[in-house]
Parts: structure tokens; C-alpha cells; sequence
């Protein structure tokens, strides 16, 4: 669920201008932990961000299995009734995808999905990397079945409990050679992150994840979370558990000051967010949703290093 106040929140949830954290140890790159959960900023209400200039927000529990940042793999199945994404066949609109390759005729995304990447990859041609090749997109739970019996459940999470049964994230590969040694593997490792996107199934995290090194995987999670989680090595597990943890971070990235909150939902529930900037909601698909505002009222984060 994505909401736009002032008009601004498509840019920024398209990364328009977030082409790079500065530097380590600059000012610009800094994520900071607040002591207290979000229950406590609940209870302190002239101690919130913008507080005075709040709207309430009211959450159903259905909100816990929407967003981008739900948790799929073999513990966490892809929500019972999801809503099944509009996807387009990239073999039949290739104009959408000019200059990627296409693997085959089975390759389908959500426009959305898509056209993020597409800006990434413009980015990556800069640099000289535009050999890419977009090898798996959306996939249905029966194709998912076949790829599982045919690969094993350390390559493949079993049907309907893959991140690709959402369209949520896409197998890119390169005409040059394997992801992991090839120019535009090296590239996405070190960028993707820039543009909202991150590696999901990295080389070190295979005992969290339960996948082995999938260095074509690419996960849409978007700003500020793909920024935070490369900072401080998270994967998608790691950093919806460090959430629950910490209740609420703010975070500062190339100038942007956020706010991420946690809140759990067990039933209806009313939440108070700033007004003066903007926001969006993700469930995690396991027991809560996750808060994410932007703007003047989110820039309480203060400055401190990096962690």
C-alpha cells in the first residue's frame, strides 16, 4: 500500500535522484538506532518526529500480507487470497525492455517491477555494463512446482513460498557469462542497492536464508530499506527480525531523513503518522506492518556515525 502527500512520494519511491550514498563517515551516510519500540513512541507523543502535525492511520490485520516488504521463503508462504500481479509478457512488449535481453517467451513482470529496473539498468550502461538478460520474472505456483522437483530445495523454495509467485522479484543474467564473475553480476552487487533492489540470496547468508548463493536473484524492497540493509549487511530475514527488535530507526540517506517503524497488529488498530511529509506501509507478511515516512516531519533522525 503506497500513499502520495504533496505529490512527491512516486519520485521518491522510484529513487529519482538517490543515485549514491556518499562516502563512509560522511554526514549524508548515516543510520541511526533509537532506543524504545514504537509502542514507547506511541505513548510520547511530543517526542515523535513532527509531533502536533499527525493524521491517524487506520490499519486492518489484512495489511500484514501487502507490501514490499513481506517475507516469503519456505517458512513464510506467499499469503493465503494474495492478489495476483498484472503482469506483462516482456517476449510480446519487448519495447518495454529495449536493450535486455529476454531468456525466452515465458518471461512476465509487473509493469511496476519492471519499469524499476529498467531505470537501473540505464544507470548500469553509463558505467559501460549492457550486456544484461532478464532470465525469470513472475512465476505461477505450478511453474514454480516444476523448477522445484527439477532443482531441489537448496536452489528453489518450494511452491508457494517464492518471492517470484508475487512478482516480487526477477533473475537477471548476462550474455557475457555466470552472474558471479561477469561485469554486470559485479555491478548489480555493488548498486542494485542504490536503486531499492537487493541481492536476496547472498554467498555468506545461506544458513539465515535457506537458499544457497543465488547471485541473479534481485529483490525489490525499495528506499530507504535497500540502503539500510547493504549498510549493515541484512538480509530481508535479518532486517524484518531487527525491526521487531528495535520498534522503530531512523535513518538518513543522501540528505533524506526516515522514519521505519514497526507496529504489530493483531486486530484493527489506529496509528498516528506525520502529515507534513510522506509515507508507505508494507506488511511483513508474518505478524505486523512496517511504517516508513519521509519528509519534514521524519527528519528527527539525529546525525551520529556509522554504526
Amino acid at each position: 500500500m503506497k500513499k502520495l502527500l504533496f505529490g512527491i512520494a512516486i519520485l521518491l519511491l522510484l529513487g529519482y535522484g538517490w543515485n549514491e550514498l556518499k562516502s563512509a563517515g560522511s554526514e549524508e551516510n548515516k543510520v541511526v538506532v533509537r532506543e524504545g519500540t514504537a509502542a514507547a513512541w506511541e505513548g510520547a507523543e511530543s517526542e515523535k518526529p513532527g509531533a502536533g502535525r499527525q493524521m491517524m492511520l487506520e490499519i486492518d490485520p489484512g495489511e500484514i500480507y501487502k507490501g514490499d516488504l513481506l517475507l516469503i521463503n519456505s517458512r513464510h508462504p506467499v499469503p493465503k487470497g494474495a492478489k495476483l500481479p498484472d503482469v506483462v509478457n516482456l517476449f510480446e512488449r519487448p519495447e518495454l525492455a529495449e536493450g535486455i535481453g529476454i531468456l525466452d517467451d515465458s518471461v512476465e513482470l509487473p509493469p511496476e517491477l519492471l519499469s524499476r529496473f529498467v531505470e537501473m539498468i540505464k544507470a548500469a550502461e553509463t558505467d559501460g555494463v549492457d550486456r544484461f538478460l532478464i532470465t525469470s520474472g513472475y512465476r505461477s505456483v505450478e511453474k514454480q512446482a516444476e523448477l522445484y522437483d527439477k532443482m531441489g530445495a537448496d536452489y528453489a523454495n518450494p511452491p508457494g513460498h517464492s518471492e517470484h509467485n508475487l512478482g516480487l522479484a526477477l533473475d537477471v543474467g548476462s550474455a557475457l557469462g555466470l552472474m558471479k564473475e561477469a561485469p554486470e553480476g559485479k555491478w548489480l552487487e555493488r548498486n542494485a542497492w542504490k536503486y531499492g533492489f537487493v541481492l536476496r540470496y547472498p554467498e555468506n547468508k545461506t544458513e539465515i536464508t535457506g537458499v544457497k548463493h543465488e547471485p541473479w536473484h534481485f529483490r525489490y524492497v525499495g528506499l530507504p530499506h535497500s540502503a539500510i540493509m547493504q549498510k549493515m549487511d541484512f538480509v530481508l530475514e535479518e532486517y524484518v527480525d531487527y525491526l521487531k527488535e528495535q520498534g522503530q530507526i531512523q535513518a538518513k540517506v543522501d540528505g533524506t531523513a526516515y522514519v521505519v517503524s514497526y507496529y504489530a497488529v493483531k486486530g484493527k488498530r489506529s496509528l498516528s503518522i506525520p502529515i507534513a511529509g510522506s509515507y508507505f506501509l508494507s506488511g511483513n507478511n508474518m505478524d505486523g506492518v512496517i511504517v516508513t515516512t519521509w519528509g519534514s516531519d521524519a527528519s528527527g533522525a539525529k546525525e551520529a556515525g556509522p554504526l
